[in-house]
């Protein structure tokens, strides 16, 4: 009878247990977790940029901006530099308030010339009452402070509350009303 040779096979089992090179489970592990912070990123910004309340805030911003830049511009006359005055009222304002700036321009410039007044002006605080972004409108409230130094005799300082309403227009938004706010009484 003959025998039969049977032979034995080594295999190495070294990478088979489990016990991998840390320094590479490691790598991979930083890799898994940079690729998962960069979506988580990615789909935040996605999320912000295309959020309707960041919209709706950022023209609540714009709108208020503007509203107090165009009311301190409204309060706003130097004598010695009336032109400029006067085209920065006109710069800030749309519709009727605009047409009426641009017809009685002539008569308040020789008004103020004559008066020899400075006025300047500085927004203490402002808000948005309401916004139609839609409509392109929006409502402001501004205080200010507002000093008028005439030739002769001691500056007059008055502060008031300014109600404008807001047309947006292709330059931005502008100035279509501008009124004295309201004082009621809280008292019952």
């Amino acid at each position: 009878m003959a025998r039969r040779r049977t032979t034995t096979a080594k295999t190495d089992t070294r990478g088979t247990t489990g016990k991998g090179n840390p320094l590479l489970l490691a790598a991979l592990a930083l890799v898994v977790c940079a690729a998962g912070a960069a979506g988580w990123g990615g789909w935040q910004r996605y999320e912000a940029s295309h959020d309707d309340a960041a919209s709706f805030a950022q023209a609540r911003d714009d709108a208020l901006a503007a509203g107090e830049q165009a009311v301190q511009n409204m309060n706003t006359l130097d004598h010695k530099a009336l032109e400029q005055g006067l085209d920065s009222w006109e710069q800030s304002t749309t519709g009727d308030l605009h047409r009426q700036l641009v017809d009685g321009r002539d008569a308040f410039a020789k008004q103020i010339a004559d008066a020899k007044t400075v006025s300047t002006a500085k927004v203490l605080s402002g808000a948005v009452t309401e916004l139609d972004q839609r409509a392109g409108r929006a409502g402001v409230m501004v205080a200010l402070r507002v000093t008028v130094a005439a030739p002769k005799g001691e500056p007059a300082v008055k502060e008031s509350r300014l109600l404008g309403t807001l047309t947006r227009t292709s330059g931005g938004w502008k100035l279509s009303a501008l009124g004295q706010a309201p004082v009621g009484s809280t008292g019952g």
